[in-house]
């Protein structure tokens, strides 16, 4: 080994014991803790159990309620985030003088942490004197307060459309940037042939958004599955609307069971790692 490749593993050893520390050990030690029936009320009882932590989980009625929530969310945050991130991307699109300005009011839901956007929407939709059931007052659509937070599908879908609200710019800029990349003489082509807008939208622009397409629908779904701080600012920690997230940490510190949540954590780990393979092979057919 020559000197210049001494030099560049010592470079590199930094980011690597970073990574073994903070990354790698603790995805081990998870996982081992996963095979354990591991308590902290009960550290005297700890033992080996091998998977009956996972085959407890998936028989678990609190584990399906709360993955058929979180798939109700993604369900619903599919065709929110679709339909707004295309509908922003052709606003965006059109050549005129207010396309920075909108682009820069566009990212603001993103940029803002999640937490925040969920108090916001927790205003607009409080019981009382929330914005939305004053809009109602004022026009005379209702006298009585609507509790929106009160039912479980009502409370799926207004966490469905905040997480929405935070995701689209991120989705919007992508198609955008897509659509940008198309070349002109297509869409003059079609013209000379006669077609209509709505068929160069349908025929040409969609599918050549497929590549974006697949890299947003991605990208809902992982936020999805990982929704923690809408649900949090929203509902709190109820059964209501409890996430797969907001599950795992019911059980690892709220119940203190860390064998139990160490495997919860790895079951959502591995649907993430799912999409997430198929999200870094949609950027490599993209690029």
């Amino acid at each position: 080994m020559n000197s210049k490749n001494k030099l560049g593993y010592l470079f590199i050893f930094p980011s690597i014991l970073i990574l073994a520390i903070f990354v790698f050990y603790p995805i081990f030690l998870t996982f081992k803790y996963s095979l354990y029936y591991f308590k902290l009320t009960r550290l005297s009882k700890t033992h080996f159990i091998f998977l009956d932590n996972y085959k407890n989980i998936i028989l678990s009625r609190e584990f399906i309620s709360a993955l058929y929530n979180t798939l109700f969310i993604i369900f619903i945050l599919l065709i929110l985030g679709l339909l707004s991130s295309i509908f922003v991307a052709l606003i965006l699109n059109k050549k005129n003088k207010l396309n920075k300005f909108l682009t820069a009011i566009a990212i603001i839901p993103w940029a803002l942490p999640p937490i925040v956007n969920g108090l916001i929407w927790k205003f607009i939709f409080y019981p009382e004197i929330g914005f939305f059931n004053k809009l109602l007052y004022f026009f005379k659509i209702t006298n009585e307060p609507i509790n929106w937070l009160n039912d479980k599908y009502g409370s799926l879908i207004i966490i469905a459309i905040i997480v929405a609200w935070r995701v689209v710019p991120f989705s919007a800029i992508i198609l955008l940037a897509n659509m940008q990349s198309i070349s002109e003489d297509v869409y003059e082509a079609a013209d000379i042939d006669g077609a209509t807008s709505f068929q160069k939208f349908f025929h040409i622009t969609i599918p050549l958004l497929i590549p974006s397409l697949i890299i947003s629908i991605t990208n809902f779904i992982l936020t999805g599955i990982t929704v923690f701080d809408e649900v949090i600012s929203l509902v709190g920690y109820r059964k209501l609307g409890e996430t797969l997230s907001v599950y795992n940490y019911n059980e690892t510190f709220s119940f203190l069971n860390i064998g139990y949540g160490s495997a919860i954590t790895y079951i959502i780990m591995i649907l993430s790692g799912i999409f997430g393979f198929i999200y870094i092979k949609a950027l490599e057919r993209k690029n």
